[in-house]
């Protein structure tokens, strides 16, 4: 029996791809709530028929299992739907961060080689400047939420008219990638993280069980989409679950606070920047929030003055932390609501699916209380870099996924995370390549040497700071310098401060000391 091939009836009796975990939530709760966006509101039943018609209709358009979809669109149930439709046909979602500027979302679809682009109207200049540079040349160019398609795009509502009468979805390996997920690295480019069904659905469930989520939950969903902490931590978990989703373009406080009071918001998720503007907010203390009861953050440690705060003003929310990364789809570990304030800091335990051990650089498990890079095995993980065999082999070396980060156990075994071995800034919940920065930097022509790194920072949390070294005889200011990083860099990668100085630190091997340039320029 062992050597008992499995026939087509067989895989397909078995299968257990994302479209069919909505499917399953649909024959559940039916007629139940499962989104709502502004005057759209969708139940399971509705939805799910939705995404059957996406799926069928990118089929007709000619995108296929196996082939990439770009998404550059603000969060809305056409987002929702799409990302879903596109899994039940095994087509890779590639989304993409609409801050970006037209040159780093061209390199995104060369490398990707889409075949199919969808972007929301706002969006559609900077798709168009992408597109008039880049050497792929998509087929399907599809553009919502303007009155007028635009000349050379079509109507997105090609993908929702009704599905074929009969149509079925194909049967999707739980392994093959459907997810193409872009992420920042120390890297000059960002790479392709491609993460399949079974990924997925490990990591809703390990976010589902340590988040303490119900079907009972009503959420709200403002963070981006194209993030994987949104749509993977939350959304994913909700729809497996049949919890309702209310879906917002952006966090801003006012409409936050009045959507919670609308719709009895039961939990919400946001980056400690945003829970910050929550409570300076001039509307907090008379909006109703008596509905919500958990809170959850990430993308960095919350302040303990603030998870003091939050505890006295919201007597009856309770709060996790979550802590990971893209390749883990992305929870890794999670640190419980009554541990926030003993363990302030600490990202907490592994999760339900995740092995997590610390190393050395020679791959040798470290003793607890010691620093190392901290690892993982799971079934969360990444099938690995889309066209990168080299850098899928140095993540999956010794049969771990190494993370990048180092961090120290407690004697409990939560896990701190103490530095970054992968030199990442975390700034207003938005991984920044320190790299990718400088590298814009040192082409302008007056720069000599720069180095870019994180501080603290009340609103940001990490501030992209840089520090320049301008070429003899130039006249290079830090405004314009700025000017330029603007027209090269999306906004959040922007440095919020530019310092020019004589000379950077370094070590006798001639590597810049980053962390006295820390600490000189924080004092």
């Amino acid at each position: 029996m062992a050597d008992q091939p499995l026939t087509p009836e067989i895989r397909t009796a078995r299968r257990n791809a994302l479209g069919d975990v909505l499917t399953r939530s649909a024959a559940r709760h039916r007629g139940k709530t499962a989104i709502i966006d502004g005057d759209t509101t969708l139940s399971y039943t509705e939805f799910d028929q939705v995404v059957t018609n996406v799926a069928a209709n990118l089929q007709r358009l000619g995108i296929n299992t196996g082939d990439r979809l770009a998404l550059v669109s603000r969060n809305s149930w056409e987002f929702a739907a799409i990302a879903w439709g596109a899994a039940r046909v095994g087509v890779m979602l590639v989304p993409i961060n609409f801050m970006l500027v037209a040159e780093e979302i061209a390199y995104i679809l060369d490398h990707a080689e889409v075949s199919g682009v969808i972007v929301q109207a706002e969006f559609g200049a900077a798709l168009d400047g992408a597109l008039a540079t880049a050497t792929t040349s998509p087929a399907v160019r599809l553009h919502y939420g303007a009155d007028d398609t635009p000349e050379g795009w079509d109507s997105v509502d090609e993908l929702f008219v009704a599905a074929p009468e009969g149509w079925e979805a194909p049967t999707i390996d739980d392994d093959a990638p459907i997810r193409l997920m872009y992420t920042s690295g120390t890297e000059s480019r960002p790479k392709g993280a491609m993460l399949s069904s079974r990924s997925l659905i490990a990591e809703y469930t390990s976010a589902i069980v340590d988040g303490g989520m119900t079907s009972d939950d009503v959420d709200l969903h403002t963070l981006p989409l194209y993030h994987c902490a949104q749509l993977d931590c939350f959304l994913g978990p909700d729809l497996m679950l049949g919890a309702t989703s209310i879906i917002l373009p952006a966090p801003a406080p006012d409409v936050v606070l009045a959507k919670i009071a609308e719709h009895k918001v039961t939990k919400y998720f946001a980056p400690p920047t945003v829970w910050i503007s929550l409570l300076r907010n001039p509307g907090f203390d008379d909006a109703d929030l008596s509905s919500l009861k958990r809170g959850y953050y990430g993308a960095s440690i919350m302040p303990v003055e603030v998870l003091n705060e939050v505890s006295r003003r919201l007597p009856n929310v309770r709060l996790w932390n979550f802590y990971g990364q893209t390749e883990l789809a992305p929870v890794a570990t999670i640190l419980q609501p009554e541990e926030q304030v003993s363990h302030a800091g600490s990202a907490g335990f592994p999760t339900l699916n995740v092995q997590t051990i610390l190393v050395d650089d020679d791959n040798n498990e470290v003793p607890q209380g010691e620093v190392g890079e901290v690892v993982h095995r799971s079934p969360h993980a990444t099938l690995g870099y889309w066209r990168d065999e080299a850098k899928t082999a140095e993540a999956f070396k010794n049969g771990w996924f190494h993370s990048g980060d180092l961090g120290v156990f407690d004697a409990e075994g939560r896990l701190s995370i103490v530095d970054r071995k992968k030199d990442m800034i975390k700034s207003g919940g938005e991984n920044v390549a320190s790299r990718e920065v400088e590298e814009t930097i040192y082409a302008h022509p007056d720069v000599a040497e720069v180095a870019v790194f994180g501080l603290p920072d009340a609103k940001w949390v990490e501030a992209v700071t840089a520090a320049v070294v301008a070429r003899p005889g130039s006249d290079l200011t830090a405004e314009t310098l700025a000017a330029y990083c603007a027209e090269h860099l999306a906004p959040y990668k922007r440095p919020k401060r530019i310092e020019i100085v004589e000379s950077l630190p370094k070590n006798p091997s001639g590597k810049i000391l980053k962390r006295e340039l820390r600490d000189t320029m924080a004092d």
